[in-house]
């Protein structure tokens, strides 16, 4: 059996600012963009890779209760809702090119015990997004 890992979600309150940051920042490529009953859908994936990341409404159900919805945004803008991890050949370089478009840094790069070289940052959104690379040894 072979399984692999195909797409994952993370909940954006403005499409065309994540756009912007995914797309213009980090280098990723559009794949699709697509809207529903009033929502969107922006799906983006690194040119390097098959996996994508789907930007969607924080409740992408059109039978969500309002209350619901409101709970979901207020995570979001919290920066509650779970983060990315991505693998980088450069972890420092890719921290300065982030940082300069102005993201909002979490933490510069740092070697990790756990055997990596890290940092991190916020999308526009307020999701977490890391930025590894494994430690030379």
């Amino acid at each position: 059996m072979d399984i692999k890992l195909s797409q994952c979600f993370i909940a954006v309150d403005d499409h065309d600012k994540a756009l912007a940051f995914y797309r213009d920042v980090l280098g990723m490529e559009v794949r699709n963009d697509v809207g529903f009953e009033g929502m969107r859908w922006v799906t983006v994936g690194s040119p390097a890779q098959d996996v994508e990341i789907v930007l969607e409404p924080p409740l992408a159900d059109p039978n969500a209760a309002p209350a619901d919805r409101q709970a979901m945004a207020e995570l979001l803008a919290k920066g509650l809702l779970r983060g990315v991890i991505f693998t980088t050949d450069d972890v420092d370089a890719t921290f300065e090119r982030i940082r300069a478009a102005g993201a909002d840094v979490l933490q510069e790069p740092m070697d990790q015990p756990y055997g990596v070289r890290d940092c991190a940052f916020r999308d526009p959104a307020g999701n977490m997004l890391r930025f590894n690379q494994p430690r030379k040894q």
